[in-house]
């Protein structure tokens, strides 16, 4: 029985972290599968779902738009590839994306969630903080973020579901078959938003079995 193939964008960011998180997760949820880095188009071709770690979101960008993976990877969010973006992948996934200090960027996006997303909305990396965060999705023990130079959603669109709040600012975000979050999930040790993801990427690959059959 094929398992799961599960893509993390290896292009730069928190590879090994997600990597790890992501493995245990599947370990825990005793499912077969495979995670890999995505660093080609011909790579985002195999896969189920996809992951979009923390790092430069214009480096991860701007080398995925080079290597001519990106467009292949908003098909395949269009057709309902899930993806989990953290950090710089919800920049990434964002309609529209500004800097606090700096404000419009050029940098390449996805736009594939209806947000406005604010780059390095808590201050640069000495201003990083973590939090006790309420996900109801995820039940009612609260879920440790790790912030690190962390951005926001400034504007969300009527299909977009507000996950989580740090006081009054959204910092986790969900539409369709993609999830979002401003903080950094795979660097505590609370596997539930990695569960929650790969759930998502079974349920698809159990319904396209049965639309194949």
């Amino acid at each position: 029985m094929k398992g799961l193939a599960i893509g993390i964008l290896g292009l730069q960011g928190d590879l090994e972290e997600h990597t790890a998180a992501t493995r245990l997760a599947l370990e825990k949820m005793t499912l077969k599968g495979s995670v890999n880095w995505v660093k080609t188009a011909k790579n985002a071709e195999a896969i189920d779902g996809l992951i979009i770690p923390g790092g430069e979101s214009t480096v991860i960008g701007r080398l995925a738009a080079f290597n001519q993976a990106l467009e292949l990877i908003k098909e395949r969010i269009h057709d309902g590839m899930p993806v989990l973006g953290t950090c710089a992948g919800l920049i990434m996934l964002a309609k529209k994306a500004y800097d606090r200090v700096v404000g419009e960027t050029s940098q390449p996006v996805l736009a594939a969630m209806d947000i406005v997303v604010e780059r390095n909305s808590f201050g640069r990396q000495r201003e990083s903080f973590e939090a006790d965060l309420e996900i109801p999705i995820l039940g009612e023990k609260k879920f440790r973020g790790v912030f690190i130079r962390a951005p926001s959603v400034r504007e969300s669109g009527a299909n977009v579901k507000v996950l989580s709040r740090f006081n009054d600012t959204i910092v986790a975000v969900k539409q369709d078959n993609i999830i979002g979050t401003a903080f950094h999930p795979e660097l505590g040790d609370d596997l539930r938003l990695h569960e929650y993801f790969l759930d998502m990427v079974s349920q698809r690959s159990q319904l396209s079995k049965v639309a194949q059959k």
